[in-house]
Formats: C-alpha cells, sequence, structure tokens
C-alpha cells in the first residue's frame, strides 16, 4: 500500500517480526540445521570417514539461534519498514470504531484497518499441568542447559521438528499424543513412514492415548497414561506443549464490534478477507484457514490491495495451489489435496508412487528414507495433489 502512495501506520505491541522471527520458524530452523549437522557427523563413518569427535555445546548452539534471529531482524525492523514510506508505532492498538484506533494516548483516523494478530499455543486441559513447569513453542527457547529427558505432548509439526532435533542432541526424547498418528493431517502412509524413522531414531513414541495426567513429586516430574491395555508412566526434566495454536482474538476494542466468528476461533472473512464490517479486514493464523507463515504474506498482499481499491475492484483470494513443509528429516512436503481429502471431496482419482529407495540419486547421497506420491485425476495426467 505504501509502495502506491497509500498512507500505513503499522502497530506492534511486542517484537517486529512476530513469532515467525522471533520464536517461530527462524529458531526452529536454525536449530534444527544444528541436529542435522550432528546427525551427518555421527553418520561419518558409513560414509568412509573415520574418528570423528565431537562435543556439544549447547550454550555455543544457542548463541547461533539469536546470531540468526540478530541477522534476519533488519528484514523485519522498523527502520526498514520507514524507509519504504510506513509509519511504526510500538504499543498496543486498540479499535474505538470501524474508523479509529487509539494507541499510546493517540487518536488514529483510516478507511480501512487490518487486523493480523497471529495465534498462540493451545494449553489443554490436562488434569496436573497446573502443577508442572512447561514450555510451548514460543518458550522452549530460554531454556538454559540440555535436558536429559524431554517430554513432548502433540501430534503435529512442531512435535515432529522439535522432537528429532533434540533428539540427535542427545536428549531422551517421548512424545505422547492422543492422536493415532503423527501428523493426523497427513495421509496414512506419510504418518507411517515419519513414525517408523522415528522409532529407528531412538524416540519414544506413544499414540491414541487416553487419561493423562501429570504428577509431580519431590525431584521427579511425571505423566501417566493409558496406551491401549497399557497403563504407562513417562518421567521427564522438561516438558514441551505442543498441542496446536488459536488465533489471538484479544485485540483491545475488537470485541466490543461484535466481530463474527469464523471456523476454529477465528475472525470470520468472506473471499476477500472482509470481516461484517467492509473496511475491516484479517489476515493470517487469525483468519485461516492456514497457520502458515508464507499463507500470512499471502493474505496479506489480498487485504492490502482490497482495501487500496475498494469499492472499484476487489480480488478473491487464491488458495488453490498451497505448498507447505514439515522440517523433519527427511522433510515433509505437501501441495494440493491428499489421499484422505480428495476421498472426501469425491474426486475419482488415482495414485502414482515412487520410492526413493529405487532412486539413483537417492542411493548416491545415502538417503533413501520416503517417497514421492503424485494425485491425478483419473484417467488424466492433472496432477490435482502431491506429498
Amino acid at each position: 500500500v505504501s509502495a502506491l502512495r497509500g498512507k500505513v501506520a503499522l502497530i506492534e505491541k511486542e517484537k517486529m517480526g512476530g513469532e515467525c522471527l522471533n520464536a517461530g520458524c527462524v529458531p526452529s530452523k536454525a536449530f534444527i540445521k544444528v541436529s542435522r549437522v550432528l546427525q551427518t557427523i555421527k553418520k561419518a563413518k558409513k560414509y568412509g570417514i573415520q574418528d570423528i569427535h565431537y562435543k556439544l555445546s549447547f550454550e555455543d548452539v544457542k548463541k547461533r539461534v539469536r546470531e540468526v534471529i540478530e541477522e534476519i531482524a533488519p528484514h523485519d525492523s522498523i527502520q526498514r519498514y520507514e524507509s519504504l514510506g510506513v509509519e511504526c508505532i510500538s504499543g498496543v492498538a486498540e479499535i474505538l470504531s470501524p474508523w479509529e484506533i487509539r494507541v499510546n494516548q493517540k487518536v488514529l483516523k483510516t478507511k480501512n484497518i487490518v487486523i493480523a494478530t497471529g495465534s498462540k499455543p493451545i494449553i489443554p486441559q490436562i488434569p496436573g499441568l497446573d502443577k508442572i513447569s512447561y514450555h510451548t513453542s514460543e518458550t522452549i527457547w530460554s531454556l538454559e542447559n540440555l535436558p536429559e529427558r524431554l517430554l513432548i505432548v502433540g501430534s503435529g509439526a512442531i512435535t515432529c521438528e522439535l522432537s528429532q532435533a533434540f533428539s540427535r542432541l542427545g536428549v531422551i526424547t517421548t512424545i505422547v499424543s492422543l492422536s493415532s498418528n503423527l501428523l493426523p493431517k497427513e495421509d496414512e502412509d506419510v504418518s507411517v513412514e515419519i513414525q517408523k524413522i522415528f522409532k529407528d531414531e531412538g524416540i519414544n513414541l506413544f499414540l491414541d492415548c487416553e487419561n493423562l495426567s501429570f504428577q509431580k513429586e519431590v525431584g521427579e516430574q511425571s505423566l501417566s497414561f493409558q496406551s491401549g491395555e497399557m497403563k504407562e508412566v513417562v518421567e521427564f526434566d522438561e516438558l514441551l506443549i505442543a498441542t496446536g495454536r488459536r488465533a489471538n482474538k484479544n485485540l483491545p476494542g475488537a470485541e466490543a464490534l461484535n466481530l463474527d466468528e469464523g471456523v476454529h476461533g477465528t475472525y470470520f472473512h468472506d473471499d476477500y478477507l472482509r470481516t461484517n464490517f467492509p473496511n475491516i479486514y484479517v489476515c493470517g493464523d487469525c483468519a485461516g484457514p492456514y497457520q502458515l507463515s508464507h499463507m500470512a504474506g499471502h493474505q496479506a498482499w489480498y487485504a492490502a490491495v482490497n482495501a487500496l481499491f475498494s469499492p472499484f475492484k476487489k480480488f478473491k483470494v487464491d488458495y488453490s495451489v498451497v505448498p507447505w513443509v514439515i522440517y523433519s528429516d527427511p522433510e515433509i512436503a505437501r501441495v494440493g489435496v491428499s489421499e484422505k481429502e480428495a476421498t472426501k471431496l469425491k474426486i475419482d482419482f488415482e495414485v502414482t508412487k515412487y520410492y526413493l529407495r529405487d532412486l539413483d540419486r537417492a542411493i548416491t547421497e545415502g538417503e533413501t528414507n520416503g517417497f514421492v506420491k503424485i494425485l491425478t485425476l483419473k484417467g488424466s495426467d492433472k496432477i490435482i495433489g502431491a506429498a
């Protein structure tokens, strides 16, 4: 909008760059890279390299994560956005009306408002959790020392990425989930493949669990639960709760406007990202349906352009091709519909599958886990999905 000479104010109550830069994508991927380097060192003998010695310094690992954040931070800084003509204001925004925002005791009048308040971790109601010190994906980076035993409750992308990373750094890692599979949004063959890899790497995996309950006694924390016919108890030093995220809807003044609620607790919006107020737009995690940084950027373009050109021209958000990646090893990438989704939509489709163990390049690299799966319309070469 600013590039087209529109007047824009950006209000941020915390750190510029938001969750992605400071507690999400950037630190997690920097941390995962360390674990992959270490895994490569561990496998050096497989490639004919003998007598490799290493010493892991968790303090240096944390330092590298901080340095990566600091190097990327200028891309999202106040200085950069001001150089692009955006007025940046640090403070808490309060919506007074569809055309007025108050911040730092100052009232801004505006033609349009875009709400991009993101999401926050879901904390499940598990008995005893209130007595346990735990981390979320936002606070796990404050760990002072590498724990001996880490318990992760969850089954999604954060669970998969961080469990494997911590395990490769030598942490005894256990996953406990209510779901019958890791990554329940993916097809079963994808989940089964990554579960096998995790077990081979020594990650303890308990799925389809019930009756979870935390206990804290002198010097020991534990989680008890039912797994099939067995009652299990897992003791841990650190706990990561990774049971998903929900839309951040704590924007002062928004509740008084009675903005309609969308699916899964997001803000309602139409195909043009307008709420029930035609000049108030939403984008990112607080809008849904995807909790992906690149989707937030994608929606932001539509919100900005629709706000700028309304009411003369409007653009519907295009969700036809949405790629995403889970940064496990091997990485899990998907675009288009899955087999689950195609079946639910009653699409007549065919599946073509190729295992990497049959691929010359994968064999030469020594990385043969995984497969490529392509979904096409039956009797056609039109691709509708891939994983």
